[in-house]
């Protein structure tokens, strides 16, 4: 196997036994030893295990054994989600060494879809800011973003096609948009956080990365199953994200670009691309402001953040503060200072924020906006999450899609962001989106 097609192509090869899971894992194996020595995804692979991973299926696969819809696709995991099988160090050498007793539930999904879990991906120090080894794959000296930093870049330089982050600032959609790959967080509560790192209930949410909007939506239809032991989740109806996405819209979507409070933080290169696409677009889209009761969303977020970073990484602060980054230092030092009753009232305004988002879903489909202030900047950083922050806060689901490029000629993303709840008809808009850019640079 010298090349390998489209993702549904190879599910379909894969099922029709014209290929092997082997050969699509070793596929990938070659091309991660081709690249990874100058992009550093990977923070644990073992080559081996996910051959042995790969024959287990063929060998399920010969003894006529029913097939997941991703049967014999290697996936990458962020190396803050557990894995009975790997280690799961969180990005820290304050966990070095750690190797949990059973899998996360978003693992065993992958797992019971007959996905390989190829290896674990690099995260910045325990999900927060500060950059890991991961570079990024078009340019070295540049950031591939965070904290799902190895999850975006692997997809990008083509050794996964599909992998698993997380996102509780700007973790999915930025490296999605500095990395040039579509990166999906859905709504808040959709996907288990059980057996993943924890730095703030409120905030938390899983996110994958894919090189199409399609792909994107097969791999959240396998994570997206009830899982009673996340408290924020409850029993519904499946969503059938993959058939509704490869659906045309019942009526042309309209979207609205908005550029947020913080559009004073967009490059201009950032600003000049949207100019081109809202002139692009034409009657698709109109410019809507957002009530000025959002002026104080992104500072909001930052208490709950703060607050409830202090108390979940306690441990860490206490047991081992010298062996942690100055900047994860000082935001656990804020968190205790930040007062419960600004606490409390900050938690209590995301309903609110969200019903007056509802306003604005009744008359357009989807938000357009920035998925970050510009390409990729130095490896100094992870860059800015700022055009995430209010959408994170909220937990309405949002993707970031490749369409532009900056003066560097390094991707500038486009987030679409959606009603909560409804991140098949996010989806689909995006996916008609992609189609009618593609379409006019043609």
């Amino acid at each position: 196997m010298t090349e390998v097609p489209t993702l549904r192509q190879t599910i379909a090869a894969l099922h029709q036994g014209s290929i092997s899971a082997e050969e699509v894992v070793n596929h990938y194996l070659a091309r991660i030893d081709e690249v990874d020595s100058g992009i550093e995804a990977w923070a644990f692979i073992d080559p081996e295990h996910a051959r042995q991973q790969a024959r287990a299926l063929d060998a399920a696969r010969a003894d006529g054994k029913p097939l997941g819809p991703l049967h014999g696709i290697p996936v990458g995991v962020k190396d803050i989600i557990d894995t009975d099988d790997m280690p799961t160090e969180d990005g820290t050498v304050l966990h070095a060494g750690r190797r949990p007793m059973r899998d996360s539930t978003i693992v065993s999904r992958v797992r019971q879809a007959g996905g390989v879990i190829m290896g674990k991906t690099v995260t910045t120090e325990l999900a927060t800011y500060h950059p890991g080894k991961t570079r990024h794959p078009m340019n070295a000296e540049r950031t591939p973003g965070g904290s799902s930093s190895g999850s975006a870049a692997a997809v990008a330089s083509g050794m996964v096609p599909l992998a698993i982050g997380s996102q509780t600032n700007g973790s999915i959609i930025r490296p999605g948009a500095f990395c040039g790959v579509v990166g999906f967080k859905p709504t808040h509560g959709l996907i288990s956080r059980k057996g993943v790192l924890s730095l703030s209930r409120t905030l938390d949410q899983i996110g994958v990365f894919a090189t199409s909007v399609a792909d994107a939506a097969l791999l959240c239809d396998v994570l997206m199953a009830y899982d009673p032991a996340d408290p924020d989740m409850h029993p519904q109806a499946r969503m059938d994200l993959a058939r509704i996405v490869a659906e045309e819209p019942p009526l042309p979507p309209k979207l609205a670009f908005i550029k947020t409070p913080v559009w004073d933080k967009a490059d201009v290169d950032t600003v000049d691309a949207f100019a081109e696409l809202v002139e692009a677009l034409g009657e698709s889209v109109d410019e809507v402001e957002l009530p000025s009761m959002f002026d104080e969303a992104v500072k909001l977020h930052g208490m709950i953040q703060d607050a409830e970073l202090a108390v979940n990484l306690a441990m860490e602060y206490e047991k081992g503060r010298d062996r942690l980054s100055a900047g994860l230092r000082a935001q656990l030092e804020r968190g205790p200072k930040v007062a419960a009753t600004d606490y409390v009232r900050a938690v209590a305004r995301i309903p609110l924020f969200n019903r007056a988002l509802d306003e604005i879903f009744d008359r357009y489909d989807a938000i357009l906006t920035p998925a970050a202030p510009g390409e990729a900047p130095g490896l100094e950083t992870t860059g800015s999450p700022i055009f995430c922050t209010i959408w994170s806060l909220l937990g309405t689901p949002a993707v970031s899609l490749p369409l532009l490029h900056g003066s560097n000629d390094l991707p500038i993303g486009v987030q679409l962001v959606g009603q909560r709840g409804n991140d098949a008809r996010l989806l689909r808009t995006a996916r008609w989106l992609v189609e009618r850019v593609v379409s006019e640079d043609e």
